[in-house]
């Protein structure tokens, strides 16, 4: 599967739940994640801009846990990041693990972050609050089918696809530790 998908950093949590009302989203998630991040030695899913992933879901809104396998890969990052993703639910977040570790993956990083995500027409708007280790500020996510309503949603939210980013979290962190953010 093919997404676009921008952030919008310096953001009012409140405002953007606010605007949520405002333009009748269907909150769909309330969750915290952990996110096991893996790779080879060699880092080669890293140098492809890829990674593999084991991702543990406490869905608070319907008081059950879930548990996802998914790899990821940047295809593009001009206006838009353009992802290839590929992900499964799975009944157990260690035998997900121990496959990636049976093709030679090590667990790289462990993330956890809390999550709100609101549907708009084909588009998610998520936002998201790491761990404040990992990356210290908040920030959402605009995934998108299509460049047209990508940038429907970033208007309708107040802001303008200058205001926007393809950077990749961790691209985000090291320009916030050079304090160029």
């Amino acid at each position: 599967m093919k997404e676009l998908e921008v952030k919008i950093l310096h953001i009012d949590i409140d405002n953007i739940r606010k605007k949520m009302v405002e333009l009748n989203c269907e909150k769909v998630k309330e969750e915290n994640q952990i996110n096991n991040l893996f790779d080879f030695e060699t880092k080669d899913l890293l140098k492809q801009q890829g990674y593999a992933r084991i991702r543990i879901v406490e869905d608070i809104m319907h008081n059950i846990t879930k548990y996802y396998m998914t790899t990821k890969r940047i295809l593009s990052q001009d206006r838009f990041k353009v992802m290839d993703e590929n992900e499964v639910e799975i009944s157990d977040a260690i035998e997900g693990e121990n496959i990636f570790k049976s093709l030679g993956l090590q667990l790289t990083h462990s993330i956890k972050k809390y999550r709100e995500s609101y549907k708009y027409k084909n588009s998610l708007i998520e936002i998201d609050i790491n761990e404040k280790s990992f990356c210290p500020f908040p920030y959402i996510e605009i995934e998108s089918p299509n460049e047209k309503e990508l940038e429907e949603v970033v208007l309708k939210l107040g802001y303008n696809i200058k205001d926007t980013t393809s950077k990749s979290i961790y691209e985000l962190i090291e320009i916030f530790k050079n304090k160029e953010f």
